[in-house]
């Protein structure tokens, strides 16, 4: 498919190689919101959803972040319906080890057998022969964790993951996992207004892994009439999640904010806070604000 547009506002985002070999425009497309109510089943508009999906790359999106879990397989398929055959340069990161019995609920399984049928499904599903990054979506606390990525380690020897994240976990978690296997990128719940993970970013920052954050746009009593945002929005005629995501991409360079939307018109507005450029001082009000 063609992506020769005028403008594509998410090369203004910069870029980040992931494994130092992969490189991705750093504002990227989380594909979770394409599935039904719950994370759970078809979208209302699966129209919509391959719209969204090839919008975003025309918009310049070369990173794209969904998981077997999100439908299940849902999203994973539709992400196929709408880019296969992929362009050389889009990078597609897939994540196992959560199962799913019903909306909202997710169970952690890690079992070795487990995540190498869901990477097999995975590829199937993908229409791919190898997945460029592949993600332990949650650490199964029942399975040691040399069995959950050693088995994701073997799969890349295999050839069938070119890179291994892991998502949610602390920095004495993160660095047991680069003591089993490569780790190049790390997904974590961080945004502007909860910055718990701050000590697992600083890490990511100075091993140069990737730090992913989910849940990117939310502003929570920032965004509020007369709060500290309302200033910088009209300044930049931005919205609070456009702002919240400018702060992200400023914040740290191996940031690459991945927010979803299942509607065009978010998915635009989103990925234009990539040329919003925060001055030190309004970097420094966001940052205290919260």
């Amino acid at each position: 498919m063609s992506t020769d547009v005028e403008s594509r506002p998410a090369d203004a985002s910069g870029t980040f190689a992931l494994g130092g070999d992969l490189p991705v425009n750093r504002l990227g497309y989380g594909a979770m919101q394409l599935t039904g109510d719950g994370v759970w089943g078809d979208p209302r508009d699966p129209d919509e959803a391959v719209r969204v999906l090839r919008r975003a790359v025309e918009l310049g999106v070369n990173f794209i972040d969904t998981a077997d879990s999100y439908g299940p397989f849902v999203s994973e398929q539709l992400i196929r319906k709408a880019l296969h055959p992929y362009a050389d340069n889009l990078v597609i990161a897939t994540k196992g080890g959560l199962t799913r019995s019903g909306p909202g609920d997710w169970r952690p399984v890690g079992r070795p057998e487990y995540l190498r049928q869901q990477t097999e499904l995975s590829l199937r599903h993908l229409g791919v022969d190898r997945i460029d990054l592949y993600q332990l979506h949650r650490i199964d606390p029942k399975v040691p964790l040399a069995d959950q990525l050693g088995e994701l380690a073997l799969l890349r020897e295999e050839g069938k993951i070119r890179h291994i994240g892991v998502s949610q976990v602390s920095v004495a978690q993160l660095q047991e996992a680069r003591e089993i296997a490569p780790i190049v990128s790390v997904q974590n719940l961080y945004n502007l207004a909860n910055r718990a993970d701050e000590e697992v970013l600083a890490y990511a920052e100075a091993e140069n892994i990737a730090f992913i954050p989910w849940f990117p746009i939310a502003t929570g009593e920032l965004a509020r009439p007369g709060g500290p945002l309302d200033a910088i929005s009209a300044e930049h005629g931005a919205s609070p999640a456009q702002l919240a995501l400018a702060w992200l991409l400023r914040r740290s360079p191996v940031v690459l904010p991945i927010p979803g939307t299942s509607t065009v018109a978010h998915v635009e507005e989103n990925i234009a806070a990539a040329e919003i450029t925060l001055s030190d001082s309004e970097f420094e009000t966001l940052s205290n604000a919260a």
